[in-house]
């Protein structure tokens, strides 16, 4: 391991280290920052599967939907200006996308997982995943797979695309552009689309097991299930599988998906969020990190709360003990959240993905980090 931690949280740096020994653990990095104060900021591992580069304090890794968050932050901060409203239909500043029933889907629909569209309808191809514009075309296009408002289904692809052109269309920039005029002066390592220059230290993700390669057969598919495959298999690689380590996936916008961060750079961003007023103001950041949707998900196959872009705390999926926590999960642990009763800033990343958003491992981190507070 390398890095800092106050001798006031070795509880964190501890169990940091038993992820290695008894967790599977590969490469992974674990940043807090308590009160403005960075208590913890500790790399270890490797970065490779061959395990031959150490991961280093500057190593970024796919994150996976930890990204949805810092994509909502940046909408957010257009609702906070008043350049969109959370209640404006989607179409007001995107009119292609009034068609198929989706004329009355606003930006509260969006940010929650109401938009009706957690799935391209149209078969796409890989080569379309590189191209913004043909994928938001296609999302455009799409029929509803239900009334907006009505349900919910999480948007585990299409939301980088979804938030991320309303984004485009009010301001004239890519989510890519949009972060880092947000990651700048925060000094903050994160994300959507990775440089070329950048790409050296960029950790190869490790999928455990393998994840699997596959066609999708339309035939014998309908309904939830079949747009549930569509959701992660439409385009073939949407949700990583067997691009995820290219130069091609890192450079390109996938930000539902794609992001790369470093723990540290997560945990900066989440402590400027606690800075009131600096990235949002409290009373936006308070309604956003609530609950806006409860339900079951027929993505995630759970009962599910969803907030504005952010995950709340819950029983299922806890930040803590404290109840106004909020943040994101990623594919395999990958973890950022804040929470403002204690004041604490988290950012937690990793190569070795064991799917699905709770692990043994960010729990471990989570639970030794109360014990210090």
């Amino acid at each position: 391991m390398d890095g800092w931690c106050d001798p006031a949280f070795r509880a964190v740096r501890d169990a940091f280290a038993e992820n290695f020994e008894e967790r599977g653990e590969v490469g992974a990095g674990v940043c807090v920052i308590v009160d403005g104060r960075t208590a913890v900021d500790l790399v270890g591992g490797w970065s490779d599967e061959a395990r031959t580069r150490l991961w280093q304090p500057d190593t970024v890794v796919n994150v996976y939907s930890v990204g949805k968050a810092i994509l909502a932050l940046l909408v957010l901060q257009l609702v906070d200006r008043g350049e969109i409203g959370l209640d404006d239909p989607i179409a007001s500043v995107w009119p292609e996308f009034a068609v198929g029933g989706k004329q009355t889907a606003t930006l509260r629909h969006a940010l929650c997982h109401q938009a009706g569209v957690p799935a391209i309808r149209q078969p796409m191809t890989d080569d379309h995943l590189w191209d913004w514009d043909r994928m938001v075309e296609a999302l455009a296009a799409t029929e509803a797979w239900w009334e907006p408002g009505t349900r919910h289904a999480y948007h585990t692809n299409t939301f980088g695309h979804l938030i991320g052109e309303v984004i485009r269309r009010v301001t004239g920039d890519r989510p890519g552009a949009r972060l880092r005029t947000v990651t700048g002066p925060l000094e903050a390592d994160v994300w959507f689309g990775v440089p070329l220059r950048e790409q050296a230290r960029c950790a190869e993700v490790i999928w455990a097991p393998a994840a699997p390669i596959g066609g999708l057969d339309r035939a014998r598919l309908e309904g939830d299930a079949l747009m549930s495959a569509l959701a992660h298999l439409n385009p073939p690689g949407y949700s990583s599988i067997g691009l995820v380590n290219t130069s091609r996936w890192r450079s390109a916008e996938i930000p539902s998906t794609n992001g790369h961060a470093t723990a540290t750079g997560l945990a900066r961003v989440y402590a400027g969020m606690l800075r009131y007023g600096e990235l949002l103001s409290a009373e936006l950041l308070g309604h956003a990190s609530g609950v806006a949707s409860r339900g079951w998900c027929p993505i995630l196959n759970d009962d599910v709360s969803f907030g504005l872009g952010f995950t709340p705390t819950s029983s299922s999926r806890p930040l803590g003990p404290n109840p106004h926590s909020f943040g994101h999960f990623g594919t395999g642990g990958a973890l950022g959240f804040a929470d403002p009763d204690a004041g604490v800033a988290f950012g937690y990343v990793m190569n070795h993905v064991v799917p699905r958003w709770r692990s043994t491992r960010n729990q471990a981190l989570i639970n030794a980090l109360y014990e210090c507070l």
